[in-house]
């Protein structure tokens, strides 16, 4: 069985996943067979695994650290919320059902086992296996039945380090109040501790960490520095969108509306990588910006809910004048199916609402259908014939007379839809601007010329550099024990 050590967060968004994901290049770096793993996340970011099915969007990042093929086993629960207290369960890739909170916490000690299978099936053959658990112990409420944290570690055996974060304050009282409230086996689990997103001078800490050896006897095993390299990863899940809305400010004008049910909104993260681009991320109260001179509609999942929050907000309206002043839009996979006339659910399978109409903008129907595409797709733009490579993740079958113009052809099959003017455009294809050429054409024709960076070599890059961070940061001899 290969080594294993397991990232615990004293809270949710503490910097788990990059944490994982740098010591996964690390150990890469050093020759090291590495592979990530995290028994159950909850994010409607997903990704099309090389071995077919859906994973959190975080770890197939992971598994591009790792240089290594990602599977369905390195995220065996995927929870993908649906409504405000309930979610869509992935089980190893395939849809299992649905469950509402209460009903979930019934259901997880049946999915243990699947949770242990998989990971034996991401140890076999590797080296060093780095877990990622899901918000934090020291939810207690939560322990019984519990698969995401020390339900997980101490039934596997695997030893848990836990990730403070400093950035937010409190992380003294984090880590002994994490220590003071778990029960003893739990505890006993536990190796030492990482403080992660420090600014300033490091020696300032040496009482802290005294202090919380004195109340725990844990050993602090690295002090690690703000990361400005995770600013230029794909983004996780949607607690980081309030950062991110703060933009800066470039030629063009982007527009994103942000729902509640967002989905896979790190398509847009190569725009962001963009120096002449400014990506506004627009939220509840806010109006979409009438100088944006591109709007994008990301996916969601839940379409119709989403379509209903969009018209609440006034965005119907906002996005209507946008297009009359010449604007253009595109629309992504759930954003697509909003752009059409009607978008029908006969089955109910998102809910209560059977129909809806459509913004109107493209000359297309939706029908919600059981069957669930997934899979990773090579495509072409017809706007601008331009090599296109991504995913599809979506139900639904769209039809109407603008698909009669499709946006790209995806394994040799035409997809999306062009109204007449060409100014509005819909696609399923996810990873639509992490295509270079394609981004390239796109903002060559609102205006913006120059070379543009090939956006995997920037994820690389500041991969490695994490890696490296780490590496200067982190206690030498427990990383040497850990890889051997």
């Amino acid at each position: 069985m290969a080594r294993a050590i397991m990232l615990q967060g004293t809270g949710s968004d503490v910097g788990k996943t990059v944490l994982v994901a740098g010591l996964c290049r690390l150990a890469a770096n050093r020759g090291l067979t590495v592979r990530p793993f995290k028994p159950q996340n909850m994010s409607n970011n997903a990704a099309v695994a090389d071995d077919g099915g859906e994973i959190g969007r975080a770890q197939w990042l992971q598994s591009l650290a790792a240089r290594a093929p990602s599977s369905v086993h390195m995220n065996p629960v995927l929870l993908k919320p649906q409504s405000e207290n309930g979610s869509q369960i992935i089980l190893q890739g395939r849809v299992f059902g649905q469950a509402k909170g209460r009903d979930y916490q019934r259901l997880k000690p049946q999915l243990l086992g699947a949770v242990l299978e998989s990971f034996e099936k991401v140890a076999a053959g590797a080296d060093l296996v780095i877990v990622e658990g899901a918000g934090s112990p020291a939810e207690i409420n939560l322990r019984p039945g519990d698969i995401a944290n020390m339900g997980f570690a101490t039934r596997a055996g695997v030893p848990v380090v836990l990730v403070g974060d400093i950035d937010r304050g409190g992380v003294i009282a984090s880590l002994v109040g994490t220590h003071a409230i778990l029960d003893s086996a739990d505890r006993a689990i536990i190796s030492g501790y990482i403080i992660n997103k420090f600014r300033g001078d490091v020696s300032l800490f040496d009482d802290g960490i005294r202090a919380i050896e004195g109340f725990t006897g844990w050993p602090c095993f690295g002090i690690v520095p703000w990361l400005r390299g995770a600013a230029r990863l794909p983004a996780e899940d949607s607690a980081v969108l309030e950062r991110l809305a703060r933009g800066g400010t470039g030629a063009l004008k982007i527009a994103v509306p942000v729902l509640p049910r967002i989905a896979n909104f790190d398509d847009l993260d190569p725009l962001r990588t963009e120096p002449d681009v400014e990506l506004v991320f627009v939220r509840s109260g806010e109006r979409i910006p009438a100088d944006a001179s591109l709007v994008v509609l990301p996916g969601s999942k839940s379409t119709i809910s989403d379509l209903a929050d969009f018209r609440a907000h006034g965005w119907d309206h906002d996005l209507q004048a946008h297009v009359r002043r010449g604007g253009r839009v595109i629309g992504i996979c759930g954003g697509y199916q909003m752009l059409g006339r009607m978008v029908r659910d006969p089955l109910g399978i998102e809910g209560g609402t059977l129909e809806t109409p459509g913004l109107g903008l493209l000359d297309i129907e939706t029908e919600m259908a059981p069957e669930k595409t997934v899979r990773n797709s090579q495509a072409r733009s017809t706007e601008y014939d331009a090599p296109l490579a991504g995913y599809q993740i979506h139900l639904g079958i769209t039809r109407g007379p603008d698909c009669n113009r499709p946006s790209a052809i995806i394994d040799g099959a035409p997809d999306g839809a062009l109204s007449t003017d060409g100014r509005i455009m819909g696609t399923y294809l996810h990873g639509l601007f992490g295509s270079d050429a394609y981004r390239a054409r796109l903002l060559q024709s609102f205006g913006l010329s120059g070379e543009r960076r090939n956006y995997r070599d920037v994820v690389e890059q500041a991969l490695d550099e994490i890696a490296g961070e780490l590496e200067r940061h982190l206690d030498p001899g427990w990383f040497a024990g850990l890889i051997g």
